[in-house]
């Protein structure tokens, strides 16, 4: 089992990172207020089959990875810490925009709603570095077998993200309305976001190699 500690921050970072707009939730926000919740939630069925393939390909190669090759937890470090700097720049650009700017979509069957969710998620980049390069530096040889610790952290991430996710359907034309009103909080939202990613970066550059 992970350290505490170490599972305590892969939380905050998975938190981080769903808050953080990219394709899964331009989506999931997008169904939501074209089609309605249940459009929505169907959706969010296929984001979370595409974690757990992540988590279980991830934790396999990275038991792998870790294993066979010299350095290769540093590598994924240094290019995770790099990706959460650019999450942050994303965030806290001039000119940035919300994720609830929606974007038009046709109706569609509740299949396809489930294959759609499924296939963004796999074609998300935020997702692959998610599991190859941030959740390797929360391993730890105090927390034994490197497969189980991967698989917990997996499911933390996916516990976290579909929650999140799931207020973020049930909300998005509540949400949408809010910040067209008052844009002020869209701005807020991308700076704390910003914030806590390139926090996280610099403790990950930070770290001590093990």
């Amino acid at each position: 089992m992970p350290e505490y500690s170490n599972l305590l921050a892969f939380a905050l970072v998975s938190l981080g990172m769903v808050a953080t707009p990219g394709p899964n939730m331009m989506y999931l926000i997008s169904r939501s207020i074209c089609q309605g919740k249940r459009a929505g939630l169907i959706s969010l069925s296929g984001v979370a089959l595409g974690f757990v393939f992540y988590m279980l390909c991830a934790a396999l190669g990275i038991t792998t990875l870790l294993l066979a090759i010299p350095y290769a937890y540093d590598a994924l470090r240094f290019g995770g810490a790099a990706y959460l700097l650019y999450l942050a720049w994303q965030a806290l650009k001039p000119g940035g925009s919300s994720p609830f700017q929606v974007r038009e979509l046709a109706p569609d069957s509740a299949r396809k709603l489930f294959m759609m969710g499924f296939l963004t998620n796999l074609l998300n980049p935020k997702i692959a570095v998610m599991y190859l390069a941030l959740l390797p530096q929360f391993l730890s040889k105090a927390g034994g077998d490197v497969l189980s610790q991967s698989l917990l952290l997996g499911f933390t991430q996916i516990l976290i993200s579909v929650s999140v996710n799931a207020l973020i359907v049930l909300s998005a034309g509540a949400m949408a309305a809010l910040l067209a009103k008052r844009p002020v909080w869209g701005v807020v939202q991308r700076w704390i976001m910003g914030t806590v990613l390139g926090g996280l970066a610099v403790r990950m550059l930070l770290e001590k190699p093990r």
